[in-house]
């Protein structure tokens, strides 16, 4: 048996992350959250989850400068990611700095986790 695939959620809104992590334990993935990009990098390097689920606009480190610093590194660089944000202007960016797929807000859950299932698949 194998075990259950770990995406982590990094999102600063707790509305958001609870129906991303509803949407995907309810297809069998486990997740874990993280509240801004200081958080979602730590957690990527402390977990070495197999997706990341990454919000664009966040204080403090926001999702581009995150997806940067985790392509950046040899830990996390492999690690596929799905970009969520309400502005379409943010979807080029976060593709040209290496997110695999990107998902406008507000989702569809069917959307998201299919993107997630690609995402995993593809790496």
């Amino acid at each position: 048996m194998t075990s259950a695939r770990r995406v982590l959620i990094v999102d600063d809104e707790p509305d958001i992350r609870e129906g991303v992590g509803r949407w995907l334990n309810a297809c069998g993935y486990e997740t874990s959250v993280a509240f801004d990009g200081d958080a979602g990098v730590a957690a990527a390097h402390a977990t070495n989850p197999d997706a990341i689920l990454l919000d664009v606009m966040m204080p403090r480190k926001d999702g581009l400068q995150a997806l940067e610093e985790l392509r950046a590194s040899p830990d996390t660089s492999g690690i596929p990611i799905v970009m969520l944000s309400a502005s379409l202007r943010d979807e080029q960016r976060a593709l040209d700095a290496g997110a695999t797929f990107f998902v406008h807000k507000p989702y569809d859950g069917k959307k998201l986790v299919a993107a997630v299932q690609s995402a995993i698949e593809s790496s």
